[in-house]
């Protein structure tokens, strides 16, 4: 089915420019679901924009060789809000390819009728808020305008890659992919020499896979990583109904427990034996998947001592794994686990045995300089066709200061955060009215199931919106003083745990010249029960306008 560009028929227009009640940019799970909700259970006039071609936000983009859901997945990590949906969709495995993500995003938009008010290969360049109108007016890369009273940036918190610039990159010769841009016509390895810098959830995923049918694979090791076993498997269709019989009771979990759909049975260390403790290691690491970090023990990312002792335990198991020692030495972790995005493993660590798999652990050997045909690092060259950079993302902050959106006085946002992602609530900024993001800084995104949190924090941009047309106003926007608690909480929460103690994108630390800040909500049964707090309060926090006639 072609995307469909035709201009809906509930825009106004002013002089020459189309006018909306709400423009969303991003057709991935958040944009997708606040078009639905705002148009379709608000009834109000939406036009949404995406620069690629399709639905999928960063499932149409990130098509490398084994990508994969690295969290809870089938049937979970989807849309919770309708029965119909649930029941309608057929998941074949417990954790979905990126293959099956992207056809359930698919199937929704057509099953909403979502792709009409969507206008597909078109990124917008510029944002502008007139104060004397209250309306956002937004510039495409094709030149067009468009106006409304509400910008919805679900822009993606994983979206703007990271390509670091290593001296003479530019002059090799050979095809570069990154992950998070993989080209959507098949990429052969059949007897390539195939170079990939960085071991992340990507490089994780896409080493084993891309081993299969080079001709050899240098791994370019940045920073060892802690992975856990995803034991996937195909999902039993006795499980798949068992889930959505109980739907509703499940949704109520993942609400309350972080995303987490299942009972958790975490115990307290102190009532075991170190003994015991491991056993309970061994019985998650069997089970698989996030167990061993969200359901082992209470504490694991506080409790130093137990931290250390979950650390050791998977250090233990890749020395297991893996057969060449020197190389299992250079593939040991030391930073807290889970304190970096944990991954889901799908044959990583085996990868290494394979006769075809280098490793360069690059704190030791560091690249110096790319060739034509080859990486230089301090103790040689080595020889490559094809690069593959799984260097990860500008991660949550990235994609709103590429927008870069010009608030009241004409102020970038790249001006306001040059030196902190100050905003409030994770969705919402001072001097920038009637805005509001989908997973920004501040919000629990990637620590939650990101097309709950989507549909959470739409909700909550229904009742400002309706907040604000009930008493007649015409716009709402964070004081500063609200952002400066809000900036205080987050840290606090952060600081209570290990998470800090790590160089991980979750701190900004991934980007060179990046504010070093933590850029999540820890708690997300705190964090939407705040937003249910304000919105139910009056809107503590925020200032309001009356509407301009």
């Amino acid at each position: 089915m072609s995307p469909e560009t035709t201009q809906p028929s509930s825009a106004s227009v002013a002089g020459d420019t189309p006018t909306y009640d709400a423009i969303v940019i991003g057709a991935g799970f958040g944009g997708l679901y606040a078009l639905h909700h705002l148009r379709d259970e608000m009834g109000l006039s939406v036009r949404s924009f995406d620069g690629a071609s399709d639905v999928g936000g960063t499932w149409w983009y990130n098509r490398y060789p084994g990508a994969r859901v690295d969290a809870p997945s089938s049937p979970f990590y989807a849309y919770t809000f309708s029965q119909e949906l649930v029941d309608e969709w057929e998941w074949p495995e417990t954790q979905s390819t990126q293959a099956d993500v992207l056809a359930y995003i698919e199937f929704v938009a057509d099953r909403l009728d979502l792709r009409k008010d969507i206008q597909f290969d078109t990124f917008v360049t510029d944002a502008r808020y007139d104060e004397a109108t209250q309306h956002w007016t937004i510039t495409s890369t094709d030149g067009e305008l468009a106006r409304a009273r509400f910008l919805v940036c679900a822009i993606g918190a994983l979206f703007v890659a990271n390509k670091p610039d290593y001296p003479g990159i530019d002059d090799f010769a050979g095809a570069i992919h990154h992950t998070g841009r993989w080209p959507h016509e098949p990429v052969s390895f059949e007897g390539k020499r195939v170079g990939v810098i960085g071991t992340g959830s990507s490089g994780v995923q896409t080493i084993p896979e891309i081993a299969k049918t080079a001709e050899h694979v240098t791994v370019f090791q940045r920073t060892p990583q802690y992975a856990l076993p995803a034991r996937n498997r195909p999902l039993p269709k006795e499980d798949l109904e068992q889930y959505r019989r109980d739907w509703d009771e499940l949704r109520t979990s993942m609400r309350k427990r972080g995303g987490w759909p299942f009972r958790i049975e975490k115990h307290d260390p102190t009532d075991h034996t170190a003994a015991e403790r491991w056993e309970r290691f061994e019985e998650m690491w069997d089970r698989g998947g996030m167990h061993l970090a969200i359901n082992s023990f209470n504490g694991v990312y506080v409790n130093e001592d137990l931290n250390e002792e979950i650390s050791e335990f998977v250090r233990t198991k890749i020395r297991s794994i893996v057969e060449d020692p020197d190389t299992a030495d250079k593939l040991m972790p030391s930073y807290p686990f889970g304190t970096k995005r944990l991954i889901l493993d799908n044959g990583y660590f085996e990868a290494y045995n394979r006769d075809n798999v280098t490793l360069v652990d690059l704190r030791d050997d560091p690249i110096e300089s790319f060739t034509e045909t080859g990486v230089r690092t301090a103790e040689g060259e080595h020889p490559i066709d094809i690069l593959v950079l799984a260097t990860g993302f500008d991660a949550v902050s990235g994609s709103m200061l590429r927008l870069n959106p010009k608030g009241r006085g004409g102020v970038p946002l790249a001006d306001k955060w040059s030196e902190r992602f100050d905003n409030n609530l994770g969705m919402t900024i001072a001097g920038y009215p009637n805005l509001f993001m989908i997973h920004g800084p501040g919000s629990p995104g990637v620590f939650f199931t990101m097309p709950l949190g989507a549909e959470l924090q739409t909700k909550w941009i229904e009742s400002c919106i309706r907040h604000l047309d009930d008493a007649g106003l015409g716009a709402m926007e964070a004081t500063e003083e609200a952002e400066a608690t809000w900036g205080e909480e987050i840290n606090a929460i952060a600081n209570r745990t290990l998470y800090p103690r790590a160089n991980s994108w979750y701190m900004g630390a991934n980007v060179p010249g990046k504010p070093r800040q933590f850029l999540g909500h820890l708690i997300g049964s705190q964090y939407f029960n705040r937003l249910t707090e304000v919105a139910e309060g009056g809107f503590d926090g925020f200032e309001f306008e009356n509407r301009v006639s």
